[in-house]
């Protein structure tokens, strides 16, 4: 079997429930997918992918629901996110909640990966999915957008709130199935598509969100470090690096010998390693600022003069030539970009 890495219990739970409402033997479930029914006792278990992507297949034979995905996505919750959504319910716009998907999303499972792209109007998630059973894939990737969708409205109390557009590569579940992402979403729905993708205008993004919290937010998020810093092996030196960089970054400070030490090896050493698998701290550097960077000038209030500060850089202009390196836009242009 494909190795598709864990998943956490709370992912799991989103299923057991929509299993549930429909009187689904879950026991039985459980029993086939090779899971013990106790593991949902756990705040912070994880399963293996494999498994659930069984208990996805299994659950999918049994309902015969072609939409069995987007029906599930009715059913999540704050927790159903682990740690990432008590994340986001802290935040101060939804934006800023968007923005911490990616960076924490392992923490939900291996299921995938999201990438942003952002123009002048809007901003783009695009969903890379891990799972790759034909029957399961749609499914979670239509759970995924419905969840999405879903839980933005109940953070920013606003049920009407919808996408732009959804573009779907499954095929069309028919005309008729076809109405319920319409009644969901409501928005356009492109299947057969090239990617699977949601796009937001970024006015939505600027939605303020019932109980923000930066205080709460940052000690979460600390907590989220620790606890993906754990998930990683030891093959998975430059996501630890990283993951150090932008502990440290949120303090204001990194320096190399400081992340060697919070990895538990010396600084030669880990210049070492680094070098076998052909990168370098200060790539790695870089790469965690910009994305801090961007993340700051988006989904804050903070001057650009703070921004490079709290990202470690001495001199203003040098935050400047550096992100313009790499954006081609000065911080303030990619802050307020031209209509």
């Amino acid at each position: 079997m494909t190795n598709l890495g864990t998943a956490s219990v709370a992912a799991l739970r989103q299923y057991v429930r929509a299993a549930e409402s429909i009187g689904a033997d879950t026991s039985e479930l459980f029993t086939k997918a090779g899971l013990d029914p106790a593991i949902l006792d756990s705040d912070e278990g994880r399963i293996n992918g494999d498994q659930f992507q069984q208990f996805i297949l299994l659950l999918c034979e049994l309902t015969n629901n072609p939409i069995l995905g987007l029906e599930t996505g009715d059913f999540v919750q704050p927790g159903s996110y682990s740690v990432l959504g008590y994340i986001t319910m802290s935040c101060v716009t939804l934006g800023e909640a968007v923005a911490r998907i990616a960076p924490f999303e392992k923490l939900v499972g291996d299921m995938g990966t999201t990438s942003l792209a952002m123009d002048n109007e809007s901003i783009k998630l695009v969903w890379n999915c891990n799972y790759n059973h034909p029957i399961v894939r749609p499914q979670v990737i239509d759970n995924v957008f419905a969840s999405w969708v879903n839980y933005a409205r109940w953070l920013a109390d606003n049920t009407s709130a919808s996408p732009t557009n959804v573009r779907l590569k499954r095929q069309s579940p028919g005309a008729d199935l076809e109405q319920a992402y319409q009644e969901r979403w409501k928005c356009p729905v492109q299947f057969g598509a090239d990617e699977d993708s949601i796009t937001l205008k970024k006015e939505l993004l600027e939605t303020r969100l019932r109980q923000p919290d930066p205080m709460l937010r940052k000690t979460l998020e600390a907590h989220a470090l620790t606890q993906l810093a754990s998930l990683d092996t030891d093959t998975d030196l430059t996501s630890q690096v990283k993951h150090s960089i932008q502990k440290q970054l949120m303090h204001g400070i990194t320096r190399q010998d400081m992340v060697a030490e919070d990895l538990g090896i010396t600084s030669r050493t880990l210049q070492r390693k680094l070098s076998q698998e052909g990168v370098s701290y200060q790539k790695l550097l870089d790469e965690v600022r910009q994305k801090m960077a961007e993340d700051y000038l988006l989904n804050s209030d903070l001057s650009i003069p703070d921004i490079a500060l709290r990202l470690g850089y001495s001199e203003t202009t040098s935050f400047h030539r550096k992100f313009k390196a790499v954006a081609g836009k000065t911080p303030g242009e990619f802050r307020a970009p031209t209509t």
